[in-house]
């Protein structure tokens, strides 16, 4: 079994495998050889990953695309896709949506339009989507958007039920952009980051129509309420829609134990997977490890954040990363990562952190307390002063978070 440096290596070496084996380009590409588009269809990308994922559709069935709308985060347009001749790249707002994606929601209704009667088009869809793109319900505007979103990003609601929300404001989510189909038939190639690989969840699901409709609203503030629209009103419109998941969590977690093993590692994925506050999940993830026979432990998922009134900088995989930290404080024996695919983290720079038995400490010398930032969410400002910041920049992928775990067999070597 490694020593506690060459563990963290291993650590980074193990996620980063676990990206590879769900990067977008590769497995677009992959499905489209297996099942080749007609000649000229037009291809609608959206979402973080929406610029890799293009990019595998250019790869496996270049001859055949004509003209393709990619719209995603402005650092994730790439230039080799956004200079091809057809392509019109556009950027969204992320984490809050704001006037680019409501810009982008015309433009991507203007695309439709514009395609041939009877055209089959292609969708590649990863999440973000929800923010990224928008078309809002009449009588509804920019800064109500933005207020519930705000809203909802602090709330601690898990994705199913803010996409319940979100879609209420909408008339593109929850199937609603079948309409604006006007017949044509999709195809449509998902990435997966949320819970069950529920297509009608990915993106708020703007062309399958909710499986929800028997969940409770969750508990909102009267003026949220007075804004939604009940989706009793809705009526989906008909259309012929295929769709695959080419690539999900499971996947990753796969191949990053596959990884460990290869590294010599006995290594286990966890069920259930994460969900839940990030702290209490963290603490829980460090007191499973003190009390497991030495090998790498993997889970995945999407933890939440209830942010105070002032929050700071960081993300939930810091915020997940830091609690573990306190509580691994000491311990020679444990290291723990935990990081967004994607490689964005809340509203920080990083992916998430790598953290071990010494980060409290280290912080504490550049005169940081890690507890206090746990409490005003600013994650990130400790795990900077610690020097355990994971920073990867945009991944091409996008299947939520992973949190792996390295228990050596080095014995408590308690401080």
């Amino acid at each position: 079994m490694s020593e506690p440096r060459a563990a963290r290596q291993h650590l980074e070496k193990i996620f980063h495998s676990a990206l590879a084996a769900v990067r977008g380009s590769d497995r677009v590409a992959g499905a489209l050889r297996e099942q080749p588009l007609s000649s000229g269809a037009p291809v609608v990308a959206l979402g973080k990953a929406a610029a890799s994922m293009l990019e595998g559709a250019l790869q496996g069935a270049d001859a055949a695309v004509v003209s393709a709308l990619l719209i995603s985060k402005a650092a994730q347009l790439h230039a080799h896709v956004c200079g091809r001749p057809g392509v019109l790249c556009l950027a969204g707002g992320h984490p809050l949506p704001d006037a680019r994606s409501l810009a982008a929601g015309r433009q991507l209704l203007a695309f439709l339009q514009a395609c041939p009667p009877q055209q089959e088009v292609l969708f590649l869809v990863s999440g973000g989507s929800s923010s990224l793109v928008e078309v809002l319900r009449t009588g509804r505007n920019l800064a109500d958007l933005q207020r519930v979103n705000h809203w909802l990003l602090g709330s601690g609601l898990d994705i199913v039920a803010i996409n319940r929300v979100r879609r209420q404001l909408s008339a593109i989510k929850g199937g609603g952009l079948l309409h604006y189909l006007q017949g044509r038939p999709a195809r449509v190639l998902l990435m997966s980051d949320v819970p069950d690989d529920d297509p009608a969840v990915i993106g708020s699901g703007l062309l399958f129509p909710p499986r929800d409709g028997s969940r409770a609203m969750p508990d909102l503030p009267a003026w949220i309420s007075d804004l939604l629209e009940p989706e009793t009103q809705r009526v989906p419109a008909p259309a012929k829609v295929s769709y695959r998941i080419v690539a999900t969590l499971e996947m990753a977690l796969a191949a990053a134990a596959q990884c460990a093993r290869d590294l010599g590692y006995p290594a286990r994925v966890r069920h259930p997977g994460l969900a839940g506050d990030a702290g209490q999940c963290g603490a829980g993830i460090a007191d499973f490890l003190a009390g497991v026979e030495p090998g790498v432990y993997l889970w995945g998922g999407e933890t939440t954040v209830r942010l105070p009134r002032h929050p700071g900088v960081g993300g939930r995989n810091q915020q997940l990363a830091l609690s573990a930290a306190l509580r691994l404080s000491g311990r020679r024996d444990i290291e723990l990562l935990a990081a967004g695919s994607d490689g964005e983290d809340g509203n920080s720079q990083a992916a998430g952190a790598i953290v071990d038995g010494g980060t409290v400490a280290r912080a504490q010398a550049r005169g940081v307390g890690a507890r206090a930032c746990l409490e005003q969410a600013d994650a990130r400002r400790c795990l900077a002063a610690s020097g355990d910041l994971l920073v990867t920049g945009p991944t091409g992928t996008n299947v939520t978070d992973l949190v792996i775990g390295v228990k050596l067999a080095t014995g408590n070597c308690n401080a």
